[in-house]
Order: structure tokens, then C-alpha cells, then sequence
């Protein structure tokens, strides 16, 4: 089964996520007679429900639309980076248990070619960290230490810089939420000012507009910071068994007596 591209990915969620408002933006296209059964049922329930809120043909609110398109596209992406997120960090993604197999098998054997072979055949977190620690075995066990400690760090880092693009889209579903609110009132207030308080109907859709985008905001910002702490706790989780896992693999090395360069013992001598 081939593989299918983020890019794709990503753009049929945002497709997902903006049908709504598209909807209901060419909902105004219907035929006559059905128009007219959903003015009678609006008249009956006495508004028009959310899809009116986001596009009102009678009282078109562009700057709402807008909003909520972006609003949309911040849920599109958040959805996104959470399922790129719970793609990445897992075992099998991080820490292959083949990798570890065979570069234990490699070690038993005390060949170090082949285990940074098998590393380099399988890239990954876990391969980057023993391949930081062999690239110091001739530096001794106090510096692969040090080595596979930064190794660590920096697979830490670059998660973190995944992780942080859910925390980025779930900080700001609540500032478009409350974006969305201020533009609600300030049109509620201008039509008050204009005359139109003793028309509900006429103030519905403003403080509709208010109150549906601080609904969500939140939304897209609570499961959004949710996945975010539960992901970085996992992804921190793996990191500290990975550097443990590599420590006892290298477990052998820790009586090699470094060698002396070449030439050092005639320099001391001279």
C-alpha cells in the first residue's frame, strides 16, 4: 500500500473542515420551493441555527466570514498536527525493536562496524543516539556518555518543534474566539444604534456570531493543549528510555582503555 503525502493529508482535512461554511455559503442556490419550506421552518423556530450564523444572506457579514474560515482552517491544522504527532511518537517510529535487536547482536559480538551499520541501514531516534555514542568510543566512556546525553537532547528538540505547532493552534482558537466575539458585539451595538433593538431577529445573528466563535475557540483549544501535554509527556517518556536502552547496549564499552595516538609516546620521550 503506497504511502500517502502530509501535503495530501493535510489539504483533505482543510477541505473536511471548510465544507460547512462552504455549504452553507451556496445553501442561498436551492430551488424556490425549498426555499421556501426553510424560510417557513426558520420563521417557525424562530432562527436560522449555525449555518446562518456563519453566512447570512440577508445580512451578510464578511469580516464574520472570514473569521470563521480561519477559524476552520485553525481546527484543520490542529487536527492535523495531532494525527502527524501520534504517527511519529510511537516505539516502533522512535525505537525500532530490530534496530535494538540487532546492534545488541553486534555488540555481543564486540563489532562496532556492524552495529553502526544496522544503524545507519535503519534511521531513526534511536539509531542517531547510538551513532552520536560510537562516534566517541575512542574518547572513552565518560565522553559517549556526554555524547548519547546530547544525542538525546536534540531528538527531544526536534519533537518538541512537532509538538509545538498543536500548542501554537490551540492558543489561538481562544484569540479567535475572542476576536469573534468583539466583532459580534460591535455589530450588535451598531444596530442598536441604528434602531433595530425592537427586532430580535436583527440582533440574533451578531450575538450568535459572538457567542458560537468563543464556543469555538475553545473547542479547537481544549482537546488541542490535551494532545499537546499527553503527546510531550509520551515523547519525553520514550526519549528517557531510549537513552537508557543505549547506555546498556554500550554497557560493554565501559572497560575499553582508550589507545594513544601515534607519535604522543615520542614526543614525551623527546
Amino acid at each position: 500500500m503506497k504511502k500517502i503525502s502530509k501535503p495530501i493529508v493535510a489539504l483533505a482535512i482543510l477541505a473536511g473542515a471548510l465544507s460547512a461554511p462552504i455549504t452553507a455559503a451556496f445553501a442561498d442556490d436551492a430551488p424556490d420551493a425549498t426555499k421556501v419550506n426553510n424560510e417557513a421552518k426558520k420563521t417557525d423556530s424562530g432562527s436560522g441555527g449555525f449555518l446562518q450564523v456563519i453566512y447570512n444572506p440577508k445580512d451578510p457579514d464578511i469580516l464574520g466570514t472570514i473569521l470563521w474560515l480561519v477559524i476552520f482552517g485553525d481546527l484543520a491544522l490542529a487536527i492535523y498536527f495531532i494525527i502527524d504527532n501520534m504517527i511519529l511518537i510511537k516505539p516502533e517510529k522512535l525505537m525500532p525493536r530490530r534496530v535494538v535487536d540487532n546492534v545488541q547482536a553486534a555488540m555481543s559480538e564486540g563489532d562496532v562496524v556492524k552495529a553502526m551499520q544496522v544503524c545507519e541501514q535503519n534511521p531513526s531516534a534511536m539509531s542517531s543516539i547510538v551513532m552520536a555514542a560510537f562516534q566517541h568510543v575512542e574518547e572513552g566512556f565518560e565522553a559517549i556518555q556526554e555524547a548519547v546525553t546530547a544525542a538525546s537532547d536534540l531528538e527531544q528538540e526536534k519533537i518538541q518543534q512537532r509538538l509545538n505547532w498543536i500548542s501554537v493552534c490551540g492558543n489561538l482558537g481562544p484569540s479567535l474566539g475572542l476576536l469573534g466575539t468583539v466583532e459580534g458585539m460591535i455589530l450588535t451595538f451598531a444596530k442598536l444604534a441604528q434602531g433595530s433593538a425592537g427586532d430580535a431577529s436583527a440582533l440574533a445573528g451578531s450575538i450568535g456570531q459572538a457567542l458560537y466563535t468563543t464556543a469555538g475557540g475553545l473547542i479547537i483549544s481544549i482537546p488541542a493543549i490535551t494532545f499537546f501535554y499527553s503527546l510531550r509527556n509520551k515523547a519525553n517518556r520514550l526519549i528517557l528510555r531510549m537513552t537508557a536502552v543505549t547506555m546498556e547496549l554500550l554497557n560493554s564499552l565501559r572497560n575499553v582503555e582508550v589507545a594513544p595516538e601515534e607519535g604522543a609516546g615520542e614526543e614525551m620521550q623527546a
